[in-house]
């Protein structure tokens, strides 16, 4: 039951995520964005989707609970909604890069230069765990870390031009 409860809520905030994102990728683009590194994001939705699934369906829905991950899980949900608040309106899950706009240095991102990366990895992992999926866990978590590392490489690349402004 607990399984199943975590799933639905982790699937319901997903969809709110991408409404929100969906509004925010709309209005900067409409400014002036422009999206970079678009052909690695259907690669990360198929990882999100296929993470989320998996656990679905070969996790055993009376697969005992680690009480301590999954406070862990939930405890990263508020650290995401810390870095959604601290970006506001340029939170996508996309690469956008709007011309003239300030990088974020405050929040989260006074501490690390990409802290959603860091609450997506260990997310992967955790939640996973928490049902004693290690082998989702770690397969999910090596093809994560393959898609991060390029998209990274990309983000920071984009941002180069505006480290030197802030």
């Amino acid at each position: 039951m607990v399984l199943w409860i975590t799933i639905a809520l982790v699937a319901l905030q997903r969809v709110a995520e991408l409404i929100y994102v969906g509004r925010n990728t709309r209005a900067l683009l409409a400014a002036g964005g422009v999206e970079v590194g678009a052909g690695h994001y259907p690669l990360i939705v198929a990882l999100h989707a296929s993470w989320l699934g998996a656990i679905a369906l070969f996790v055993p829905p009376t697969a005992s609970v680690h009480w301590g991950l999954l406070g862990f899980y939930l405890i990263l949900q508020v650290l995401r909604l810390w870095i959604i608040v601290t970006l506001g309106r340029f939170w996508t899950t996309r690469i956008i890069t709007l011309p003239g706009a300030p990088l974020i240095k405050h929040g989260p991102y006074r501490f690390l230069k990409h802290p959603n990366y860091l609450v997506v990895i260990l997310e992967i992992a955790a939640l996973p765990l928490a049902f004693g999926a290690w082998e989702l866990a770690a397969i999910f978590s090596v093809l994560n870390g393959g898609i991060l590392a390029y998209r990274i490489k990309v983000e920071n690349r984009v941002l180069a031009d505006r480290q030197d402004k802030t």
